[in-house]
């Protein structure tokens, strides 16, 4: 079998400040470090579950975090950015799924780094009509492919919000219980590894036994994007099939989630140029 692994790093424990978060900084090694003993632990964790192929997909920024030669012979790692899918890339086979890493959506409070997708240039993201976070998004886009979310491992808010909403048969594993949007509180890594192996063995077992499924959404989709500043609906206006709603939004009709999915980070990546040129 073969498990499909996306990995964020907001989500992990330790993570509290910006200096964590990109090449460069100060803490980004630390960073570094955890992450990838994360995906050790989970890799380890389905190997040991029966799954004798993982493909990890590095989601962070750049997507450059994990370590590669610390993994094992049986993980495939799937880094660098731009690429088509993000942060799903190279699950298309993959029997089951399991994020790690993950936050809660823009807006949400007490909560680390709360974004969706990018914090300089979104505020909200919807689609037919609810507010998305990346594990909703991103776990549609799976669940078109017939791949089930297993489990998800990172924030105790997204897990308590999102993830018991939208995907309740997927186990939880809280790996950080944030205070503000920069600090939290989390376990030792003895205690992190424990957790995590036991929620991946408890999710292997409701899969095998049927408990999971692929999470779906109504098609055809309609996706809305509100944007920090209206410079970024601006450049987004531009696609002819793209609906100028007000100064800061937009919206778009998309058939599938694939589809909606590659235009969003199309539209996200314009917006960033824009902001970026404005800087």
């Amino acid at each position: 079998m073969r498990a499909f692994v996306s990995i964020d790093l907001e989500g992990l424990p330790y993570i509290v400040s910006p200096l964590h978060l990109r090449p460069g900084t100060p803490l980004y090694n630390e960073a570094r470090r955890i992450a990838t003993e994360i995906v050790k632990i989970a890799a380890n964790a389905l190997y040991d579950n029966g799954f004798d192929e993982v493909v990890v997909a590095d989601g962070h920024g750049p997507m450059i975090t994990v370590i590669p030669e610390e993994m094992p012979e049986y993980v495939e790692l799937v880094r660098g950015s731009p690429r088509p899918l993000g942060m799903v890339e190279g699950a298309e086979g993959s029997d089951a799924a399991i994020f790690l890493g993950y936050h809660a959506r823009a807006g949400t409070q007490r909560t680390s780094f709360d974004h969706t997708y990018s914090s300089s240039t979104v505020d909200w993201i919807k689609v037919n009509g609810v507010e998305v976070s990346e594990f909703l998004l991103n776990s549609y886009l799976l669940g078109e492919k017939g791949i089930p979310v297993i489990l998800v491992a990172g924030d105790r808010a997204l897990i308590e919000t999102d993830v018991k909403t939208y995907a309740p048969w997927a186990v939880g594993v809280p790996l950080k219980d944030s205070i503000t949007r920069y600090s939290s509180r989390s376990p030792s890594m003895v205690k992190v590894k424990a957790l995590l192996t036991a929620g991946i063995t408890e999710a292997v077992l409701k899969f095998e036994e049927g408990e999971t499924k692929p999470l779906t959404t109504e098609k055809p989709m309609e996706v809305e994007i509100r944007f920090l500043g209206s410079h970024m609906a601006d450049a987004a206006e531009l696609l002819p099939f793209v609906e100028r709603l007000d100064g800061k939004r937009i919206k778009f009709s998309s058939e599938t989630v694939e589809e909606a999915y590659k235009t969003i980070r199309l539209l996200l990546l314009a917006a960033y140029g824009v902001y970026s040129l404005m800087k």
